[in-house]
């Protein structure tokens, strides 16, 4: 274990004397997955009153959701599968210092919580991660299906555009979208966010 923290001290040491690398960031930050156990509940870990609140909170509002949208409901129909994956998120957006209401919109946004979606670029799952990010951190495409491991380079590439934003949360959402010069998908985000 102090090996792994050495030369991940290592990276980030070199990582600041050459310059911000957007690339060896977001390979640290998904480097952590655990493949294995990815997909599987943290069910040894208890929540937090934050988590926990925001969890049932979030979960009331996809019920609600759900009422009106049959293909919802019949990806999030039951508790446990939504409780996991708010769980997931929750866990995932806080590691990368992102608010989970906007990881949630993101989510909303770019595939509407279908798992195994596909855009026609060829972006996928929750967070439409486009395969050539899961080459750059040594991930397979495939497993960009995997909940934690979509979630975590998703979060880990809004991160990252993020700060190479300096903040402006409007350009690092176009960025993450493919639209950089564009802010109809920041706004169709912010909305669903503030919603």
């Amino acid at each position: 274990m102090k090996l792994v923290h050495w030369a991940l001290m290592m990276l980030l040491t070199q990582s600041a004397q050459a310059g911000p690398n957007q690339e060896a960031v977001i390979r640290l930050q998904v480097a952590s997955i655990d493949a294995s156990v990815a997909d599987t509940v943290r069910q040894n870990q208890s929540m937090g009153v934050d988590e926990r609140q925001w969890v049932e909170q979030m979960d009331k509002a996809l019920v609600k959701q759900m009422t009106g949208n049959k293909a919802l409901f019949e990806r999030l129909h039951t508790q446990r599968l939504r409780r996991e994956l708010l769980r997931t998120i929750y866990y995932e957006a806080k590691r990368a210092g992102l608010e989970p209401d906007l990881v949630l919109s993101v989510i909303r946004g770019e595939s509407n919580f279908r798992k195994y979606a596909i855009s026609s670029a060829g972006a996928r799952g929750y967070m439409q991660v486009m395969p050539f990010w899961a080459n750059i951190v040594g991930e397979r495409s495939t497993d960009l299906f995997n909940v934690r491991t979509n979630l975590r380079l998703g979060c880990a590439i809004l991160r990252a555009y993020l700060d190479q934003e300096k903040g402006d949360l409007s350009r690092a959402l176009a960025r993450y979208n493919g639209s950089a010069d564009d802010s109809t998908y920041s706004n169709y985000i912010y909305a669903s966010w503030v919603n």
